[in-house]
């Protein structure tokens, strides 16, 4: 008897083909996973190395979501994302956190440097996909 092929496509594959999604992180290994798993569900992906990187890619490209690792060299997480979200041409666009800490502290410092959401790495393509339902997707309607 043959098994029913089971799709690993989102339900919702043709809402993510217009969501643009920035992926700022120093780890190639972590860009690289979001990338595939983002492109898979039809996001258009860019990334960044660091914070500088992402300052100058976020003018260029005016993502609809950012994720940011916290931990970086040169400019942190909390910093690019207090620099963006104090621009009034960014403050926009929702910035999700990326961490390998789970603690409240951690989570609260990035509610004040202005994230809107915080993800813990290492994180599923669900966790993701459902951010950008969340953050982006719903308040298109």
């Amino acid at each position: 008897m043959e098994t029913p092929s089971i799709s690993n496509k989102p339900r919702e594959t043709e809402n993510f083909k217009d969501v643009k999604v920035m992926i700022v992180d120093d780890s190639k290994t972590i860009r690289r996973t979001a990338e595939l798993l983002l492109t898979k569900a039809g996001c258009e992906v860019i990334t960044a190395v660091d914070g500088f990187e992402a300052l100058a890619t976020v003018a260029r490209h005016h993502p609809d979501i950012i994720f940011i690792d916290i931990m970086m060299p040169k400019l942190d997480g909390y910093q690019t994302c207090s620099l963006i979200k104090n621009n009034k041409s960014y403050r926009k666009i929702p910035i999700v956190m990326l961490s390998s800490k789970d603690g409240l502290f951690d989570r609260a410092k990035s509610r004040i440097s202005g994230s809107d959401d915080y993800l813990t790495k290492p994180f599923t393509r669900e966790e993701l996909l459902g951010v950008i339902r969340t953050q982006v997707i719903a308040h298109r309607s």
